[in-house]
């Protein structure tokens, strides 16, 4: 039984190979995100048209009004008056939210890897320095242990 558990809780390997050659790039992603938030708008602006179509009379005050939310602006001119689409705004605008913080998480870690990079070219990398400094200690620590166990 174990074992059914252990296996159940581990992907298949081919899983893992599948996913680990799909490394998706920060530039790929953002562009994603962006796609996937500019249909979000699209969809959030039909609906709350739908939804309160006495406060939204078109579908492209709809566009605005999710546009807006989305990014977190909300100038307030356009707001829902429907229970309904007072609810989807709040989803919105928790997304909204989540899509900045992903933006952002994006782009600095795609100037990280970048500045990472630069300096593991020039040689300047400090964790791999470090790791140069400990892989020469411990090899003068070997070559002494080997010495005394010759001289003994």
């Amino acid at each position: 039984m174990p074992e059914q558990v252990q296996h159940a809780a581990h992907p298949p390997r081919w899983i893992e190979r599948r996913f680990a050659k799909a490394v998706m790039r920060p530039r790929n992603a953002a562009y994603l995100i962006a796609t996937v938030w500019l249909l979000g708008v699209v969809i959030f602006g039909v609906i709350e048209r739908i939804a309160d179509p006495k406060t939204f009379t078109t579908v492209w005050l709809g566009f605005w009004w999710a546009l807006q939310t989305v990014t977190t602006v909300g100038y307030g001119d356009i707001v829902p008056t429907q229970t309904s689409g007072k609810v989807l705004a709040s989803v919105l605008m928790i997304a909204g939210l989540s899509f900045l913080s992903v933006i952002t998480a994006t782009i600095t870690s795609a100037f990280v890897a970048r500045r990472q990079q630069d300096r593991q070219e020039e040689g300047k990398d400090p964790v791999i320095q470090r790791l140069s400094e400990i892989s020469a200690r411990l090899d003068r620590i070997e070559r002494e242990l080997l010495d005394r166990d010759r001289s003994s």
